[in-house]
């Protein structure tokens, strides 16, 4: 009788302690409290992002959910639209799904997506422990840097890129992590034997995963290109080149209808981010070397310049990668048959092109979102660490390994310590107020319409003014209305209006204009012409219009002191 294949319960525990760990930045967040439902990290503007986009998708609408009467473009909807399926099938709050049960089922498939991936790679379960090692908790060397200059850790994005631990917050590359190595695993085994099924599995997953996030679907597509050129090159197989075509296609259908106009987003800026790393005070901030930099470019001081971006560079490699470095061991190393297979190749290029495309492309509005491209380069540089490692490990008697095991954590773990302290206190930087759930979920149940709320200003000092957890009206411009309402709001979350290139300054600036005008024509205008149905204000004399409901044809349907919602009345 053929023999079972034995459970490797080593790494199922690391796979559990892993999503554990991954799930404590979101597992808090969107839950009541004494004070409200409060939001830890960015989850008081990215998970309610994504709350209300799939919320709307729920609704079968195509309607940007907060910039009313405008079609929803220039993004990858394929996590927001899972979720409202998951939403429709399950009936399970959105919130809940978001918060509480993806999260730690998202890492969990993500860490079983690349222990597949790394065991049919490499034939090593060691090898794939260290792995997943790396891809839960590898980290920068911003905990050092900060523990230098102000005796405490830090840092997680000094060098600009976010680490392992914040992989969930960012949902869509967590899921486009397990399509992409779902797609790897079966890139393998068909090529050791092909099979029709495993061909179509890779157009699916490969093409797909642009769908979910579109930085993974230009490093799969560039990679699924260099390696049809090499299996042609050395064996005029078309196989690999049938794979990359039927995967183009498929993401092209996907991606681009709602998205046709995203290459207008980015921005030809090279060297923007070591810049600022070097400037900023919330990054490295080391000032002499940016004003030194800066300095040799404009003056066209090349002979300098040049040598001070490459010291730059490697800063930020360096800083970023942490330990993570130990995976380009394998180009130097005798064991070059993992590297230059045509998964090595994959691997190499996208660490590559995850360098290379924010290194010299911003996105307009939101400059730094193309850092995202990075996030692959440390997901791959881990794998090759991993590896590495383990190759060296088996090398080394068990003493010696106890050491390099020790000093690798004791350099890797900071990060994702520091970072958890964000997500672990009592209380929160956001809420939403009971009072304001209260009204959101009366505002929720009653007929669909167009919602108007007072514009975002930062700069008021009652913001200054309050303490932890603020709420979410004066904590960011988010879209916590649209979200919780289930109705489309007029203009909400200015952060993601900019990263998806609508023009929300002229609306803001007449939105601005109703709450201050003095004529009640105009005033009555505007709330026609935009077809607003209801008014929904929070902190009920904080913002409001000059005029009362009546004067405006609309009538007060809720209030209960922090909040109040008008209607239209013909």
């Amino acid at each position: 009788m053929p023999s079972k294949k034995k459970t490797d319960y080593k790494s199922l525990v690391l796979i559990l302690l892993g999503s554990a760990v991954w799930s404590l930045t979101m597992v808090k967040s969107g839950l009541k409290y004494s004070y409200g439902m409060g939001f830890w990290g960015p989850n008081g503007h990215d998970g309610i992002w994504h709350i209300s986009l799939a919320s709307s998708l729920a609704r079968f609408s195509g309607e940007m959910p907060v910039f009313s009467g405008e079609v929803l473009k220039n993004y990858h909807l394929g996590f927001d639209a899972s979720l409202a399926l998951l939403h429709l099938i399950t009936r399970l709050p959105f919130s809940l799904l978001y918060f509480q049960i993806l999260p730690p089922l998202l890492a969990a498939a993500v860490g079983f997506a690349v222990y597949r991936f790394v065991t049919v790679w490499t034939g090593s379960k060691s090898a794939a422990r260290w792995v997943l090692f790396f891809t839960y908790f590898g980290g920068s060397f911003g905990w050092l840097v900060s523990l230098v200059r102000f005796d405490r850790l830090g840092g997680e994005s000094m060098f600009w890129s976010a680490q392992s631990i914040s992989t969930l917050i960012n949902p869509p590359f967590a899921v486009s992590l397990i399509f992409l190595f779902s797609g790897l695993t079966y890139f393998i085994l068909d090529r050791a034997h092909p099979r029709r099924l495993y061909f179509w599995i890779q157009i699916l997953l490969f093409g797909l995963v642009g769908f979910y996030k579109v930085y993974a679907g230009v490093i799969v597509m560039s990679g699924l290109g260099l390696c049809s050129l090499q299996d042609w090159i050395q064996g005029r197989r078309s196989r690999t080149l049938q794979i990359f075509a039927g995967s183009l296609v498929l993401f092209l259908l996907a991606f681009l209808p709602a998205n046709s106009g995203s290459s207008g987003l980015l921005v030809w800026q090279p060297l923007w981010f070591l810049e600022t790393m070097m400037g900023l005070s919330d990054r490295l901030d080391w000032s002499r070397f940016y004003q030194a930099m800066t300095n040799y470019r404009l003056g066209g001081n090349w002979i300098k310049a040049v040598p001070a971006y490459a010291v730059a560079l490697a800063i930020f490699l360096a800083g970023n990668f942490g330990t993570r470095l130990l995976g380009f061991w394998h180009l130097k190393s005798h064991d070059r048959s993992i590297s230059l297979s045509l998964t090595g190749i994959f691997l190499l290029q996208g660490i590559a092109i995850g360098i290379i495309f924010p290194m010299f492309f911003l996105q307009k509005g939101t400059p730094w979102n193309t850092i995202q491209f990075f996030y692959y380069s440390q997901i791959f540089a881990g794998i090759l660490a991993g590896i590495a490692v383990d190759s060296f490990l088996q090398k080394q008697k068990k003493s010696n390994s106890i050491l390099i095991i020790t000093i690798l954590a004791i350099l890797t773990l900071p990060t994702t310590f520091d970072t958890l302290r964000h997500y672990l206190p009592s209380r929160p930087p956001a809420k939403i107020s009971n009072e304001e759930i209260e009204a959101l979920r009366f505002l929720s149940v009653i007929p669909d319409g167009v919602v108007l709320v007072p514009p975002f200003n930062r700069s008021r000092a009652q913001y200054g003014r309050l303490e932890p957890p603020r709420p979410l009206y004066a904590y960011e411009s988010s879209a916590y209305v649209s979200a919780y309402s289930d109705h489309p709001v007029y203009m909400e979350d200015e952060v993601n209006l900019d990263i998806t290139g609508y023009d929300w300054h002229t609306r803001k600036s007449e939105l601005e204009a109703f709450f201050n005008t003095k004529n009640i024509d105009e005033a009555r205008q505007f709330l026609n012409v935009n077809y607003i149905r209801y008014i929904y204000l929070s902190e009920v004399a904080f913002l409001r219009p000059r005029f009362s409901a009546t004067q405006l044809g609309f009538e007060g349907i809720f209030e209960n002191g922090q909040a109040a919602i008008w209607a239209r009345t013909n």
